[in-house]
């Protein structure tokens, strides 16, 4: 079985488009509120709950992750930039991972993997920090050897393998090479001894091809899951996503 983290990120988004500018995002006449929407995928049957804090706050909130570590039943995913601010509040809030990503204030969502092999001592302190509080880490890379070896040998248990050039192919000529590229990095993964889980991109059509990469673990998915609970609701969006990955 592989499991199912779901991202709530852009259900803060819709939220933050009318009130980001109200004195509270919880309560009274605020909505959509994403803990509710954490409760009800795993009442579907999430695996976990993933939240992405940026350093600009432009969906998720600092009280909205501490509201979903009180809250929720499964696990919480913290997605978070390298950084010792970030670092700080990881320590303090205690989420069961977090996952290292790279963050560009310009971007819409995070594009590309975190440059491990380029930023290995920087990445190396927050993962030895992590690893001594007993948060498990998670890197978010590209599917390339160079970033897989470093993850492995900064002492990372997990990696989230970045499925966005896939996605971004799937309907061009360049869609197998993208999927074989996942594949190899899924088998490296494994071979170095990492956990391997991917992201990015992932929807109710490529996932038919998604689940066939070997060893996966865990699947984070936001956008898709997302858009697919406005036209049917979170519960049966969750429950349809599971059914597709574990056919």
């Amino acid at each position: 079985m592989i499991l199912l983290g779901v991202n709530i990120d852009h259900c803060a988004t819709v939220r933050q488009a009318r009130y980001r500018d109200a004195a509270t995002q919880a309560g009274g006449a605020i909505e959509p509120d994403p803990v509710t929407l954490a409760v009800l995928a795993e009442r579907a049957g999430a695996d976990g709950i993933t939240v992405h804090l940026r350093e600009d706050r432009r969906h998720i909130q600092e009280r909205d992750v501490w509201r979903l570590r009180e809250t929720i039943a499964t696990r919480l995913n913290l997605e978070m930039a390298c950084t010792p601010a970030m670092t700080a509040l990881a320590l303090k809030l205690k989420p069961d991972s977090v996952c290292l990503v790279p963050e560009n204030r310009a971007e819409v969502t995070t594009e590309g993997g975190l440059d491990v092999a380029g930023q290995r001592a920087r990445v190396a302190a927050v993962v030895d920090a992590m690893n001594a509080a007993g948060i498990v880490t998670s890197l978010f890379i590209d599917p390339d050897a160079p970033q897989l070896e470093t993850a492995a040998a900064v002492g990372a248990p997990w990696v989230e393998l970045h499925t966005g050039a896939y996605a971004n192919a799937y309907f061009t000529p360049h869609r197998a090479t993208e999927l074989a590229r996942l594949r190899t990095g899924c088998d490296r993964g494994q071979a170095l001894g990492l956990v391997v889980n991917a992201g990015h991109g992932i929807n109710y059509v490529n996932i038919a091809e998604v689940r066939t990469l070997p060893h996966l673990h865990e699947l984070n998915i936001g956008h898709s899951i997302v858009s697919r609970a406005l036209f049917t609701g979170i519960e049966e969006a969750v429950r349809e996503m599971k059914a597709r990955m574990n056919a």
